[in-house]
């Protein structure tokens, strides 16, 4: 079985939290069946990414960058590239913008899928079309007191947020709402 495979089998696995992850589990499933060059950002209309929810060992804190294209503090993520291994693409994203070195899953399961909406904006000078980020979402886990280091081309900062306060930092109304809120629920529920 191919790493495509693979991961579609853990995707129709993951057992959705809410209507929102349902329904993006189908669109999903539906594009890794698609036969599609997906993994790669060339495919212009949807390509996979993943996204790290950065926590600290006693899950008070969340770590965030202040990510320079949306202008709103976020979790740290990015684009799989080439890459099946979305937990790989997740961990290397979430040190590279952030600095940290010492990150570990706290579980290897998907925490949480969503397919995400992309403006149109300029990077490295070059125009890119507005697309979907079919994203797969993993926890990690870090320790709050390593020093971070902001990713000049990608944020303008970084750093640890109260989990009781980190929603009021985010400036997207539509992921501090359904995402980011989903995400601190997921922990508080599910005893993460």
């Amino acid at each position: 079985m191919n790493c495509r495979e693979n991961l579609k089998k853990t995707v129709e696995a993951f057992l959705p939290y809410n209507q929102q992850e349902e329904k993006d589990k189908e669109m999903l499933l539906q594009y890794l069946s698609s036969g599609e060059p997906i993994f790669y950002r060339e495919s212009l209309g949807a390509h996979m990414s993943a996204s790290a929810w950065v926590v600290n060992k006693s899950r008070d804190k969340v770590l965030m960058a202040y990510h320079n294209i949306y202008d709103s503090w976020a979790w740290t993520g990015g684009h799989a590239d080439g890459e099946t291994d979305l937990l790989k693409v997740a961990v290397r994203e979430a040190m590279e913008e952030t600095g940290i070195t010492a990150v570990k899953p706290v579980t290897e399961e998907i925490f949480s899928l969503e397919v995400l909406t992309v403006d149109g904006h300029e990077k490295r000078g070059a125009y890119v079309s507005s697309h979907l980020h079919l994203n797969v979402t993993y926890l990690l886990e870090a320790d709050d007191r390593e020093a971070l280091h902001k990713k000049e081309d990608e944020n303008s900062a970084v750093g640890w947020f109260a989990v009781d306060e980190c929603l009021m930092a985010v400036n997207e109304p539509w992921m501090r709402d359904r995402i980011y809120k989903k995400l601190l629920d997921k922990m508080k529920n599910r005893n993460y």
